[in-house]
């Protein structure tokens, strides 16, 4: 059975740091971090490949960095310079590939909450 569990979230004032960290079982082709701010759409924060690609989307770049080890089925969020639009739900995903099919499966998320 496929599972992801998240860990690391909380409430920080604008300007600092949280560390996630999510731990899966699974066989998984690609790690990723999502979140979801109240209101709006999940989006993509970053992700770790089986090649060791690492990568965070643009808008984060600089103040996001990822970590992890998709053979190990571990990977690590640490978020600096939190500004209050980074408040959300921020979710774990593993990629499987079955039959040359990827499948998604999802952690059950951690509450991020930027405020002062």
């Amino acid at each position: 059975q496929v599972q992801l569990v998240e860990s690391g979230g909380g409430f920080v004032q604008p300007g600092g740091s949280l560390r996630l960290s999510c731990e899966g079982s699974g066989n998984f082709y690609m790690m990723s971090w999502y979140r979801q701010a109240p209101g709006k759409q999940r989006e993509l924060v970053g992700s770790v490949t089986t090649t060791g690609r690492m990568n965070v989307v643009d808008p984060m770049k600089g103040r996001f960095t990822i970590s992890g080890d998709v053979a190990k089925r571990t990977i690590s969020l640490q978020m600096n310079s939190l500004r209050p639009e980074d408040t959300g739900v921020y979710y774990c995903n593993g990629v499987v590939i079955v039959d040359r099919t990827p499948h998604d499966y999802w952690g059950q998320g951690t509450q991020v909450t930027v405020s002062s």
